[in-house]
């Protein structure tokens, strides 16, 4: 970390660091044990669906009564929206906590919640650039991700033309995006060779050339926007480090990201030789967690890695339990945290007839 920003060496407690998870974290009924049972989520989910107004409607409603037509959580016009509102609101829990991270790392769709928790954007603008990327989602090309356990170096010269590297996470785990027929040839390759191969939920190429189109539009839309500096805590997984203030204002480092290289296993390195830490996935699944067990500083216990939304929680009880767990965790280690598991009735926050 810079000067500027909040250390992570020689501090006890440990610091917070939120960990905020992209595109392929999204599961069906992804939050919906909160959402009426924690005020402050159920208060964040609100003021996000709502500024999007009737869009944010059909979100709400896809999310709280899924119909057949409606449970392809992968489509973008679902995962995306949804994953933006759940991450934010629930780093908004853990800023109810009284915790205020040290740091924040998004994957992917992940980092436009840490610039807006870090002040690049404001929630208006950033809720305008999802729906604005949703509503273009028609001229995105069909394509989609899958993850190799391989390192890049082993992926050497197997790859079809327009299938490219879109994320690297671990040291041999990288995830690949193309279109849908060069994609598919990959597997066949990549299976052929011996390596194992799965699907990652997205119908689209993200974080590949095949999204260059996208990637001007958003630039276009982002140009017509003042960005920010951050407030130092605003780290990046495309430039692997601490984001500098340079690229926090640029228009087109934000607007180039859904056909940048994910760098999240280099940025998490990065960030934990700066000293330990408690990592936070703040978002659905585990997925970010289960990429710092890999490191060395979580293997050795130096730092925990927790998730605060795992998938297969049985109803708002092992929700709120989940989250109590974290807020053990943070208070064992020393800090001093606002009543985590504020009072609530049980009835659905909904300013939205779904």
């Amino acid at each position: 970390m810079s000067e500027s920003s909040t250390s992570l060496n020689s501090r006890a407690p440990r610091p917070v660091v939120l960990l905020l998870p992209g595109q392929g974290a999204q599961f069906v009924g992804m939050g919906l044990g909160l959402y009426g049972h924690h005020p402050v989520f159920t208060a964040a989910m609100d003021d996000v669906l709502i500024r999007w107004g009737t869009f944010g409607e059909q979100v709400h409603a896809d999310w709280i009564r899924p119909t057949e037509a409606s449970t392809d959580i992968h489509d973008i016009r679902r995962a995306q929206p949804l994953l933006f509102a759940i991450d934010h609101a629930m780093a908004k829990v853990v800023e109810s906590w009284g915790v205020r991270p040290a740091a924040l790392l998004g994957h992917s769709a992940g980092e436009v919640v840490a610039a807006v928790l870090t002040g690049v954007f404001d929630l208006d603008t950033a809720a305008a650039l999802v729906a604005g990327g949703v509503g273009r989602a028609g001229d995105m090309p069909a394509g989609g991700m899958i993850a190799v356990a391989a390192s890049t170096a082993e992926l050497e010269g197997l790859l079809p033309r327009d299938v490219a590297v879109a994320a690297v996470n671990a040291a041999r785990q990288t995830m690949l995006a193309g279109p849908t027929a060069p994609l598919a040839e990959a597997v066949g390759v990549l299976r052929a060779a011996g390596f194992a191969v799965r699907a990652i939920g997205s119908n689209r190429p993200f974080h590949s050339p095949a999204m260059a189109t996208a990637a001007a539009a958003n630039t276009a839309a982002l140009a017509r926007i003042s960005l920010r500096p951050h407030d130092g805590r605003l780290w990046s997984g495309y430039t692997a480090g601490l984001l500098s203030q340079e690229h926090a204002v640029d228009p087109a480092f934000w607007g180039s990201q859904v056909m940048s290289t994910v760098r999240f296993g280099p940025a998490l390195r990065a960030l934990l030789e700066h000293g330990d830490a408690l990592l936070v996935e703040a978002g659905p699944g585990r997925t970010l967690t289960s990429l710092a067990h890999r490191t060395p500083a979580v293997r050795s216990r130096r730092s925990l890695a927790f998730a605060m939304l795992p998938e297969n929680l049985d109803g708002p009880e092992a929700s709120l339990a989940a989250l109590d767990d974290v807020a053990r965790a943070l208070r064992v280690e020393g800090h001093l945290l606002i009543d985590p598991r504020p009072t609530t009735n049980s009835t659905t926050i909904d300013r939205r007839s779904a």
